[in-house]
């Protein structure tokens, strides 16, 4: 019998790889093999300097302990996520759909449920009809402060899309915000990116009605507050008003820990599902939980006085709801490995990076510092060409609502907006920083990173 080459695969158009019968392996280890052809394909097919993909292997290498704890991490939130849904008795029926006013919609009463236990919380606000993260957190704000109330960020300036919800302006309050309705905001700035315990022991006082925790960077060059953080911020305001409801920014943090904000005293923990807990599955929805009473008071807010949290049609989207919870922490954990390699590696390549690959990780961002609006709109636009989708879209920078600064997106993304898809943007301002996110898989993460590693070592210098 011939033991000839038994085809071309057609997938590997430059390279010429030929498929090789399993009489050939005798000479040869496969993993050897798949690592060769692995090496062509991101030679050939993708244009990567040898010397490149050799660092790649480095950089698995040095970050293996790293990756182990945070498959750890990834097995426990899975099983508190499992046991969630055991404990709440879901069942096929809960996937139906509802429409109109969604009166009885036991699916979407479970997902309340699971999303409360999860997170550590009485109660639970999960809908569709919250169109983003700075919605739910407008829902919470608004639905738990009046006039007259004092809200305070102890993390700082918050995130670019809630400044015109507070009302942070120095002209005449944005109509519809906070300021205009009579709340009084305040903010404590960080300590060298690090929350200013001292300044919040003078600052928090008896009219604090709220204190505003963004657990995640945005657009700061620091990393995430880890849960040990934000327990210690609440633990201190807690101290000084046990009245002060603590409103925890959960948006990029969840699942990257073992604990979420509600376990460790948050009265309100708000959060997106196209990020961390959609699983990469959900198209749209917010959540909130916490408090019965503030998690109620937010329903009124979104709906209507008397109304609450008995409507909102599910739409068909509750199978998408509770399968991307399920996966949530797999996928969470695929792009942490992801943000951990892109960390090292262009650590390794010169850049500084936030966080540090050895640090504990508070959310899915990786900051990486590239100096300068051309490297970012290069840094940007490949990982946009490394994407499934909107491969040929060329991002720019431009305006958009809600942010000061002009901003550059790569969102070569399945879900419009999905961050927990790999994706990047950034503000044009010095030191022009691309904000690394997300991913649904390491390998792709892995790819794309490398991909816009090569396009800024051809400006500069060659590997």
């Amino acid at each position: 019998m011939s033991h000839s080459k038994v085809g071309y695969c057609p997938y590997f158009k430059k390279t010429g790889v030929e498929m090789i019968n399993a009489s050939d392996l005798i000479m040869e280890k496969p993993e050897d093999r798949l690592k060769g052809l692995m090496q062509q394909v991101l030679n050939h097919e993708f244009e990567l300097s040898p010397k490149l993909i050799q660092l790649a292997e480095e950089v698995e290498e040095e970050i293996q302990s790293q990756e182990a704890r945070i498959r750890l991490i990834v097995t426990l939130n899975q099983l508190r996520v499992l046991q969630a849904f055991r404990e709440a008795g879901i069942s096929e029926y809960h996937l139906k759909e509802t429409t109109g006013y969604g009166y009885g919609d036991i699916g979407r009463e479970g997902l309340d449920q699971i999303f409360a236990r999860v997170f550590g919380a009485e109660a639970g606000l999960v809908r569709l009809q919250m169109v983003s993260g700075t919605h739910a957190l407008a829902v919470a704000l608004f639905g738990n402060l009046r006039a007259g109330d004092e809200l305070i960020s102890v993390t700082g300036a918050p995130y670019d899309t809630l400044a015109e919800i507070i009302g942070i302006s120095q002209g005449p309050p944005p109509p519809g915000s906070l300021s205009e309705l009579g709340v009084i905001y305040r903010e404590i700035p960080l300590k060298k990116g690090r929350p200013d315990l001292e300044a919040v022991n003078r600052t928090i006082g008896p009219r604090t009605r709220m204190a505003l925790i963004q657990r995640s960077s945005g657009y700061s060059w620091r990393p995430g507050l880890t849960i040990r953080q934000i327990k210690e911020l609440i633990d201190t305001i807690k101290s000084i008003n046990p009245n002060t409801l603590v409103l925890v920014d959960n948006c990029y943090g969840e699942f990257v820990e073992e604990q979420e904000p509600g376990m460790v005293g948050s009265d309100l923990t708000v959060g997106s599902l196209i990020k961390n807990p959609g699983g990469g599955l959900a198209p749209s929805g917010g959540y909130i939980v916490g408090r019965q009473d503030c998690v109620q008071a937010a329903a009124r807010r979104l709906t209507a006085p008397g109304i609450g949290m008995h409507v909102g049609a599910t739409l068909g989207v509750n199978r998408w709801f509770y399968q991307g919870l399920f996966m949530a922490p797999q996928i969470v954990g695929q792009a942490l490995r992801g943000a951990l390699f892109a960390s090292r590696l262009f650590q390794r390549l010169g850049y500084e990076v936030q966080p540090q690959p050895s640090d504990i990780r508070g959310d899915i961002i990786q900051a990486i510092k590239l100096n300068t609006p051309e490297a970012l709109e290069s840094f940007c636009r490949v990982i946009q060409q490394y994407s499934p989708i909107d491969s040929t879209a060329t991002p720019v920078f431009d305006e958009l609502p809600g942010y000061d600064h002009q901003v550059i997106m790569a969102a070569g993304t399945f879900v419009q907006g999905a961050s927990l898809e790999l994706s990047a943007d950034a503000p044009l301002s010095s030191p022009y920083i691309a904000f690394l996110q997300g991913g649904l898989s390491f390998d792709h993460t892995r790819i794309a990173t490398l991909c816009a590693a090569q396009a800024l070592l051809k400006e500069s210098i060659s590997l």
